[in-house]
């Protein structure tokens, strides 16, 4: 199983001014880094589907509720997992 659709996920980050790559930790899926190539933050479990994966939007919506807190801060891991992956 793929860990996630690397071209949306570039696609997606894009628009957000920054971009991603496959991940060099452990367990993550994709590395963050800003426009001069500094690194962000990893984002992503590779042992859990995204919804750029399954597509299903009933998962999606509680994935968004269930982060609701957190995924509105920007320069946080919860908030690129939010813009890129969900």
């Amino acid at each position: 199983m793929p860990q996630t659709n690397l071209i949306e996920a570039r696609r997606r980050a894009k628009l957000l001014g920054v971009y991603v790559r496959p991940s060099a930790r452990k367990n993550k899926k994709l590395d963050v880094y800003d426009k001069d190539g500094k690194y962000l933050v990893s984002i992503g479990d590779i042992r859990y589907e995204d919804f750029l994966i399954h597509q299903d939007l009933k998962r999606r919506k509680r994935y968004k509720q269930r982060h609701e807190k957190y995924r509105h801060t920007p320069g946080t891991a919860s908030y690129y997992a939010d813009k890129i992956l969900w």
